[in-house]
């Protein structure tokens, strides 16, 4: 009894050990009831599923051998080259025709025509193992497969020919293209020798300059035949097929030259590498050494692009590659209709507006003008320049230090977190919610932070900074991508509170976005000019960001929205030179903006229905100089350009105020100027 007794007292109670199960790492007996029953399901399911997984693989296999068998020889298929090359026609808002992409050349050439010179230019940047390898990518398949056929890229020279060349292989992305494409690409890799392929394929690729093929791709970027090009001009012929839009006439000193010459350089040691690995092909480092990037001729694109055409033609050329995933041959030849938001009376109206506001404006001056719909986010006007071969766009691609005109984001990232906003007045109060008048206290809002919003009007600098400081740069820059601005442009100044102060170098387009996100209530609608696009087969394509054109994305709330645009009109009305409304009657908000000495002047604004940015530069980046302007400001140049451009822009349009409740915050004089109740 005492011996039972003794050996019961040295038993842990079942907590205990319990615990010093779980403590110790090892299984308690729930645990190794689960683990078992793991182990038990295992090894009754691992067999019928390597089963089913043998079986599928199995079916898989034999449904692609069975495809590849029905896919006929490549010999019997028609090329679709005469269906590809049909011109692409883009429109104006109210449907008549801005201009066509049509004028295209194709010279075909024989194999013998083609020289080793432009051969080895070509594979140096294309394919350099293409005399080895087979016609396909598994690279390139795996890739596609991952992306629902979305991919793209990757492509042999074989699989790209077979695309452009046989009737039957569309250029839509999807699984079944894909696949069609690499069964025929496979036998075409077998039953035709290289030679002939890669003639097909330079004699069916776009080159830019409205050249199909080769010879006129020659023609058009050397002025002589194919077969008389030299090595540098070889590699410069494959480096342009990459990027042809892009690469067909680069501006000297431009980052998109940098780009070309460092696509050339890579192709010229394409021909290096390939002559290490075969000496009967390509060239020695010897030969390379000596090569000089070699000078092409002007490109004359004719008088149907003259004007700002142009600069529509690369602007919807840019949107068709970014928002729609179609490749510069698809664009030229695919026969596709583009409308767009354009419309033609403000194109012309942003021509003018310069000089009916600055007649003396220097001829060299960069002259940028952006106009979008808040509701939409569609561009509707913009001005390109002069000469669309020989100038970047001045208002969707060249940029300038924004001043002023970027205080907006800095207060609406505050006011989202609390901050800027003044301690509630009484209608009476004076300061910019109260009366006409101001006190002591209007510039310290609730807690001693400063008003931010009597700062706006004011236009004071360094309660801005201030404010950075406090809420960090990275915040500001966040609501400002959100708003519309595009965020490479936050490379282009250090990340630091004097961003305050405009150092980000932005275009009008980034400021006609992001103004217009205040006028839509805090809602940003992405920025674009096509606003539908239909195939030659009658087929609508849906862009890239449909979803977000619908519904649009919230930047900040809207009562940060309804104060940023009463701080805005207030601004204007103090701003010297400045006015609150339109002749129209259209209210406005808005803010100037002067960077470095006049280096920049903005005016970037908005009514309810159109959100406009206007900006002044030099190219050479030193300040600006116009005679008959004494003070260069933004105030004294680029809002008289606005105002001029949007008292065209208004003409006919109904007359509403910023919404009730904006107006009602503000004084009976203010409500009265904007036509607000």
């Amino acid at each position: 009894m005492g011996r039972r007794r003794q050996a019961d007292s040295t038993r842990q109670p079942r907590t205990a050990r319990h615990r010093q199960a779980v403590s110790s790492g090892a299984p308690t007996n729930g645990g190794r009831r689960r683990l078992h029953r793991t182990r038990r399901l295992i090894a009754r399911t691992w067999k019928p599923l390597a089963v089913i997984g043998v079986l599928g693989f199995g079916a898989l296999v034999t449904a692609l051998v069975i495809a590849y068998i029905k896919t006929p020889d490549p010999r019997d298929l028609q090329p679709q080259e005469n269906a590809l090359l049909v011109g692409t026609s883009i429109s104006y808002d109210d449907g008549s025709e801005a201009l066509t992409l049509g004028q295209l050349k194709r010279i075909p050439v024989s194999e013998d025509q083609i020289p080793d010179t432009v051969i080895n230019g070509v594979l140096g940047s294309e394919q350099r193992d293409f005399y080895s390898e087979p016609g396909v990518s598994l690279v390139g398949l795996a890739r596609a497969a991952l992306s629902g056929g979305s991919a793209g890229g990757g492509s042999t020279i074989t699989q790209q020919m077979a695309r452009n060349y046989y009737d039957g292989l569309s250029q839509e992305r999807s699984y079944m293209r894909k696949i069609k494409e690499i069964l025929i690409s496979i036998k075409v890799g077998r039953v035709l020798p290289p030679g002939e392929i890669l003639t097909q394929y330079l004699n069916t690729i776009y080159f830019g300059r409205e050249a199909y093929g080769v010879q006129a791709a020659a023609q058009a970027y050397f002025g002589k035949d194919v077969e008389d090009l030299d090595a540098a001009e070889g590699a410069f012929i494959g480096a342009i097929i990459q990027q042809p839009a892009n690469f067909e006439n680069v501006t000297p000193g431009s980052k998109m030259e940098k780009i070309l010459k460092d696509r050339w350089a890579y192709a010229v040691d394409g021909m290096v590498a390939m002559h290490e690995e075969d000496p009967q092909r390509g060239i020695s480092r010897e030969e390379a050494d000596a090569l000089e990037f070699p000078e092409t001729v002007d490109y004359t694109p004719g008088t149907s692009l003259s004007g700002f055409k142009g600069y529509i033609k690369l602007a919807v050329g840019r949107e068709l590659r970014e928002r729609y995933g179609l490749s510069d041959a698809q664009i030229a030849a695919g026969g596709y209709e583009v409308e767009t938001s354009l419309n033609e009376r403000l194109m012309k109206t942003a021509e003018k507006a310069f000089d009916t506001a600055l007649p003396d404006l220097p001829e060299d001056t960069i002259k940028g003008l952006a106009a979008i719909d808040p509701a939409t986010g569609e561009i509707r006007a913009f001005h390109g320049g002069n000469d669309f071969v020989n100038e970047l766009d001045q208002s969707l691609v060249r940029r300038t230090q924004a001043g002023a005109t970027f205080r907006p984001y800095v207060l609406a990232a505050a006011l989202d977190q609390g901050i800027g906003r003044p301690e509630p007045r009484s209608a009476d109060a004076p300061g910019l919610f109260g009366g006409a008048g101001r006190d002591d206290r209007s510039d310290r809002g609730a807690g001693g932070t400063p008003d931010l919003l009597e700062a706006t009007a004011e236009s004071a600098d360094a309660p801005f900074v201030e404010t950075v400081m406090k809420i960090g740069p990275e915040s500001v820059t966040e609501t400002a991508r959100k708003a519309g601005i595009d965020a490479k442009q936050f490379e282009t100044a250090a990340m630091e509170p004097s961003i305050a102060s405009g150092t980000f170098q932005l275009t009008a387009l980034d400021q006609a976005s992001g103004f217009a996100t205040f006028a839509n209530g805090g809602v940003h609608k992405p920025r674009h000019m096509i606003t539908k696009v239909t195939d030659d087969n009658g087929r609508v394509l849906q862009p890239e960001d449909a979803a977000r054109l619908k519904e649009g994305t919230r930047a900040f709330s809207a009562e940060t929205a309804r104060d940023a645009t009463f701080a805005m009109n207030e601004a204007a009305r103090r701003a010297p030179g400045v006015d609150a409304t339109l002749p129209t009657g259209h209210p406005v908000a808005g803010m100037t903006g002067t960077y470095g000495n006049a280096r920049s002047a903005w005016f970037a604004g908005y009514t309810p229905r159109l959100a406009t940015a206007v900006s002044l530069s030099r190219p050479d980046g030193e300040p600006l100089k116009i005679p008959g302007v004494e003070k260069v400001d933004g105030g004294t140049t680029s809002a008289k350009v606005w105002r001029a451009f949007m008292t065209e822009a208004m003409q006919g349009q109904e007359v509403r105020g910023f919404g009730d409740e904006a107006v009602a915050r503000g004084s009976k004089e203010v409500s009265h100027r904007t036509g607000g109740s």
